[in-house]
């Protein structure tokens, strides 16, 4: 059933809240509260219901909750003022108040994205008490994305970065993703984040899930872990793909002026992380999306105030620089597609020809894009999205 209401419709089955024909970007929890709320609208739905259907019976805060029923407010045009729409009932709940039209179901030929996007968030502990979260969405073989820079699980599909990305991979393949520690929804306060760290929170994260054998795909710094854990359990991953990855981190390629980049990174990082003002959120964007869209820019650069602190980006961003794995990048013995982009300031093009010449049988793509991570709006998206369609089978 499609619900109707002023300039809004929402799209159970697609998944979907558009204004005036345009998709409103949302976290999985805040659609559901959305829905939840129009398929009852008849009545009160009481704050125990919410946690129930929304968040599994999790012991949540009233914050959380506040914060999720205040974001559903501002994507269907409300205010805790107005409540025009969503109305707080006193010590009692929330209604559904606006008029709401309702239309024939959708054929279910034309309802691939449903189980794409929604995810189940479950979390775990590492050996050193750190809680992580992780989430399945999609059906299908598991598809293991290893954490990289600034992620939020929930954050994530809103964004007009990831989300595009998240649901073709959601579409091909069950995808399974974590938060690392110090970042997203895990724990923040911790004593050590190194690369050592990084390979432990994966681990703990794939043995919580009890996944069958699974590909992986690492992006970024966690093309790194990927290669890792592909040769010490090849008998675990079915298909190993690096995309905007490398094996060694900038202190670790022998090159002067990537050391001198690195101080240089990390001294900006202590001295404007997430500043309104500060110019390190322009030099940031610079780096990464140099010919991303400036929603992208304006969400990459949000990113870093909601997804981690200044001390963790610090202390992430140095272990990453000191990555090496180029030993085990000879005993790689699955199927591997190497994609990146040709114009990358941030992990250069030499460090994946560098990986693709010692992964025995490595697939090795060149995407035609500047960007660190190629954007949907790109000719390069298809390429990458039908490339990894076709290394997967899917």
């Amino acid at each position: 059933m499609t619900y109707r209401f002023g300039d809004f419709s929402l799209d159970p089955q697609r998944f979907e809240l558009n204004e005036n024909g345009v998709a409103v970007a949302l976290e999985p929890q805040v659609f559901n509260l959305i829905l939840l709320l129009l398929e009852n609208r008849e009545r009160v739905v009481t704050k125990d219901e919410m946690i129930d259907r929304i968040w599994d019976g999790r012991i949540v805060s009233e914050a959380t909750l506040s914060s999720r029923v205040s974001a559903a407010r501002r994507a269907v045009g409300d205010s805790g003022a107005a409540q025009s729409v969503i109305k707080t009932i006193p010590r009692r709940g929330f209604r559904f108040v606006a008029a709401v039209k309702t239309d024939s179901a959708i054929a279910p030929e034309t309802q691939p994205d449903n189980a794409a996007r929604a995810q189940d968030i479950r979390f775990c502990t590492t050996a050193d008490g750190i809680d992580l979260p992780y989430a399945r969405s999609g059906n299908g073989p598991t598809l293991v994305k290893i954490a990289n820079w600034l992620n939020h699980l929930e954050q994530d599909w809103a964004s007009p970065m990831w989300a595009p990305l998240f649901r073709e991979l959601a579409n091909m393949r069950t995808l399974l993703r974590y938060d690392s520690r110090g970042i997203g929804l895990s724990d923040w306060d911790v004593p050590d984040i190194t690369y050592g760290s990084f390979l432990t929170d994966f681990e703990t994260v794939i043995n919580a899930a009890e996944t069958e054998p699974f590909a992986l795909l690492g992006i970024s710094q966690g093309a790194a872990i990927a290669i890792e854990y592909a040769a010490r359990h090849p008998e675990r991953v079915t298909h190993l793909v690096l995309w905007g990855g490398f094996a060694r981190g900038r202190r670790q390629r022998g090159n002067p002026e990537n050391l001198a980049e690195s101080e240089a990174f990390i001294t900006l990082m202590r001295q404007g992380w997430g500043q309104e003002n500060s110019p390190f959120r322009d030099m940031f964007a610079s780096l990464y999306l140099p010919d991303a869209t400036d929603e992208q820019i304006g969400w990459w650069s949000q990113m870093q105030r909601i997804a981690t602190s200044a001390q963790n980006a610090v202390n992430m961003r140095a272990a990453i620089d000191d990555i090496d794995v180029s030993d085990r990048l000879t005993e790689i013995m699955v199927p591997t597609l190497i994609m990146h982009s040709a114009g990358d300031l941030v992990a250069p093009i030499s460090e994946a020809r560098y990986m693709a010449a010692r992964i025995p049988g490595a697939q090795f793509v060149m995407l035609d894009s500047r960007n660190h991570m190629v954007m949907s709006q790109e000719p390069a998206w298809q390429r990458a999205i039908d490339e990894l369609r076709a290394f997967l089978g899917s």
